[in-house]
């Protein structure tokens, strides 16, 4: 089956005097094209005119949006916070070490080392020996002393019986005064010499006595520096470390804002590397200055003896800061932009209402808001990050 197009082209439509002839029978000319195609453009631009001023009336009152009708507001989850008791905890790390990290050297004349009773791990008792020095040349002398004052003694008593005799004799005009004068003077030299005699011997005793280095403690042996054949004497360095009584602590860096809530006394939760068990302890320690690097101090906390304790390693304190009455919220509820931190709260009508707050605190229950709620606010739980100021929602209640 065959077909004829019905469209006209201009060189096949009629025309007069060679001008074109359009269907309502007038001759189609330029400016009759042009007029044409400026109503078109016209019409259009009436139709765009026409949407956008419904929308502007609409956004003014004259018609409320589908989403902002009571209706078909967006149900959103609320809580109401309260008043909570909050414990702020400050979290540190720091090096265990000694509490009290005695060192024990050579306080004597030092020499050979015959025997070391102890090793490093072990528990000692204040005056126990923990090295022996060899003094077969100290005891020599001690020996020839003793005989000294045996001399000395000699001589007193041989002084004491010629003085008695010479009073025998003054009586009868045998012996001047000045004679017993002479012998008594004899006589108290050599008590004195005894004396003497005596007191180097103690002397030379307490020496050898020194040889024997002790511990000044009772406590915890850390570091063992000597071995028997050894050759000390009394600029060497430290032979043993002993931690006094075994009491640890932690140096616990914490930064200067943080220092200056704490004080001696405050309870804290240590755990060492590598363990994962607590041990507690207290502030005894503030550091009464401050690292100009990093802007920190050093609380020293102490602790008891435990083996897990060892001075060197590394660990983690958990220190109570003070407790404070605030609301508490969920990280979720709380948002931030260039203004600071904010919340959304229901507002008159049910309008989401943007709240300014202050954060204190953060633990494991939340953010604690220190200033901008009371507490008796219904606060939007999630959702905030999709809401805008003055938007009507449904609150649905949570219970915390």
């Amino acid at each position: 089956m065959n077909y004829q197009s019905t469209t006209i082209r201009n060189e096949d439509a009629p025309r007069i005097d060679g001008v074109p002839i359009g269907l309502d029978g007038e001759p189609v000319t330029k400016k009759s094209r042009s007029l044409w195609i400026w109503l078109g453009i016209a019409i259009i631009l009436a139709g765009i005119i026409a949407a956008a001023y419904y929308f502007v009336t609409a956004g003014d009152g004259a018609a409320t949006p589908a989403a902002d009708r009571d209706d078909q507001a967006p149900s959103i989850s609320v809580i109401a916070p309260g008043q909570a008791t909050i414990e702020g905890t400050i979290s540190a790390t720091g090096t265990l070490a000694a509490r009290r990290d005695v060192p024990v050297g050579v306080v004597g004349e030092g020499g050979r080392v015959v025997a070391v009773s102890v090793d490093q791990g072990q528990w000692v008792n204040a005056g126990q020996v923990l090295v022996s020095i060899d003094r077969s040349v100290q005891n020599q002398q001690a020996r020839a002393q003793a005989a000294q004052i045996e001399v000395a003694r000699s001589d007193a008593q041989l002084a004491q019986s010629n003085l008695d005799r010479a009073l025998q004799l003054v009586e009868r005009g045998f012996i001047s005064k000045a004679d017993v004068d002479r012998l008594t003077a004899t006589r108290d030299s050599a008590r004195a010499r005894v004396g003497v005699a005596q007191a180097q011997l103690a002397e030379l005793q307490a020496r050898n006595a020194r040889l024997n280095i002790v511990a000044p403690v009772s406590g915890l042996v850390l570091e063992r520096n000597v071995e028997p054949g050894q050759t000390v004497s009394a600029g060497s360095p430290p032979l043993f470390r002993i931690a006094r009584g075994g009491e640890m602590e932690l140096l616990a860096r914490v930064g200067e804002s943080d220092l200056a809530r704490l004080s001696t006394g405050v309870q804290a939760s240590v755990v060492p590397a590598g363990t994962d068990k607590q041990f507690n302890g207290q502030i005894w320690q503030l550091a009464p200055t401050i690292d100009q690097q990093n802007r920190q101090g050093t609380a020293r906390i102490a602790l008891p003896y435990a083996a897990e304790l060892r001075p060197g390693g590394f660990a983690t304190a958990s220190i109570k800061s003070g407790t404070i009455v605030a609301p508490m919220l969920p990280e979720s509820a709380v948002q931030s932009d260039e203004d600071g931190s904010f919340v959304y709260i229901v507002g008159p009508e049910k309008k989401a209402t943007r709240r300014a707050v202050t954060t204190g605190m953060v633990t494991n229950d939340g953010i604690a808001i220190v200033d901008g709620l009371d507490g008796t606010e219904q606060v939007v739980l999630r959702a905030g990050g999709f809401l805008t100021e003055g938007e009507s929602i449904s609150p649905q209640l949570v219970e915390q």
